[in-house]
Formats: structure tokens, sequence, C-alpha cells
């Protein structure tokens, strides 16, 4: 009876604010606003490039916020640690239960600190590599060999990581690629266009693939 409940809202949110998208501020003390110029840059990508019409504006919505679930994709990113009070991993756990998704993008030096946090979300799951073959890397634009790497730090390949209910990604885990990055500024961290597209081709299959699934 809860989870009809809460699907129940996250659908009637969903008309009303569907082209919108957010930026998720969390607790513990790492750098949430990291990136600021990526998701109004990846939105006029995708408004662009596969025809969605999302809002340039983007809202700041806190884990333990009701208006989460007015958001089918929410964006977490930063260098630093997470940490999800017990009222933020219950809100959290059931906006992505109901219909959310929430995408999780290491700016470096984030895995350690998420992967401890999500286990307080969910506790019975477990992060899974997603497979190059995927629908989310061809949902737009072909990525054969999967996540692309964006920016070097310690040299490791990119990795996708996801957690799924129902057969339903909910929540993905771009690792050591750092798409947020090349979706912003050109001149913020000079990256070649050839990079900067590759970052943003990835970024509107995720979106396509959030908002037709």
């Amino acid at each position: 009876m809860i989870r009809v409940f809460f699907v129940l809202i996250f659908l009637i949110s969903l008309k009303s604010t569907s082209q919108q998208i957010a930026v998720l501020k969390y607790k513990g003390g790492g750098d949430w606003y990291s990136n600021p110029t990526a998701l109004p840059n990846l939105v006029k990508f995708c408004n662009a490039e596969i025809n969605t019409a999302i809002s340039e504006k983007i809202p700041t919505v806190t884990p333990d916020s009701p208006e989460l679930f007015n958001y089918p994709y929410v964006y977490l990113t930063g260098h630093g640690n997470v940490f999800f009070s017990e009222k933020d991993a219950q809100n959290l756990r059931n906006y992505l239960l109901s219909g959310g998704f929430l995408h999780v993008d290491d700016n470096y030096g984030l895995n350690p600190y998420f992967r401890k946090a999500i286990k307080t979300v969910f506790p019975d799951k477990t992060l899974e590599e997603i497979p190059a073959n995927h629908p989310i890397f061809s949902s737009a634009f072909s990525f054969p060999k999967g996540l692309p790497k964006i920016h070097v730090h310690d040299g490791k390949p990119p990795q996708l990581f996801g957690l799924s209910h129902e057969g339903r990604l909910i929540l993905i885990f771009s690792y050591e690629s750092d798409l947020g990055n090349g979706w912003e500024d050109p001149e913020v961290h000079n990256d070649p266009e050839e990079v900067r597209q590759k970052a943003l081709k990835m970024g509107a299959n995720i979106i396509k693939y959030v908002f037709l699934n």
C-alpha cells in the first residue's frame, strides 16, 4: 500500500514537471555544487539534438524533500563525503522505487563515500557494472565500448555501475569518466571539442533513456 501511494504521488508530479531535472544537495561536506554549468549545457544539447523540452533552469533538491518526486532525473556529483540521514535514505528509497532516477557522477574522490552512503538507502542491493550492450549506451548515440573517458585522474578505465528494481534501472554511478566536467563551459576545463561532444552525447543517452523508460 505504501509503495502504491508513492507511485501515485510520483506519477502526478511527473505530469506537471516532467520537463525539468534537478541537482541533489546532500549532507556530509562534499561539494554537491560542483560543475555549475554542466546540467544547463546538457539540457541545451538535449533540447537541440534529441528534441527534448527540458527547462534550462536547474533547481536544487534535498534527499529528504517531498519535492524530490517532481523530477524524473536527479543528478549527484562532487569530490568528497556523502551522508544520508535516516529520513534522507527513506525518502530517496521511496523516490527511486516509485519511478525516480538518480545519476551519481564521480567528480573524482566520490567513490568510497557514495558507496557507503547508498548502502543506507539500499542495504540489500549491490552496485553492478552495466555492460556495453545495455540500451543506455545506444538510446540516442552509439557507444559500443560503453562509458567514454572524459578526464584522466588515476588512469583507470571508465565504468558505469547501476542498481535495478523489478527490471528497471533506478540509479547509475559513472566512475572514472567525469561526464560533468565534459558538460561544463569549454573554458572551464579547456577540453577538446571532440571530448566535450562525447560527454554531451553520453549525457543525452542517459536523459533519453530515463525519459523513455
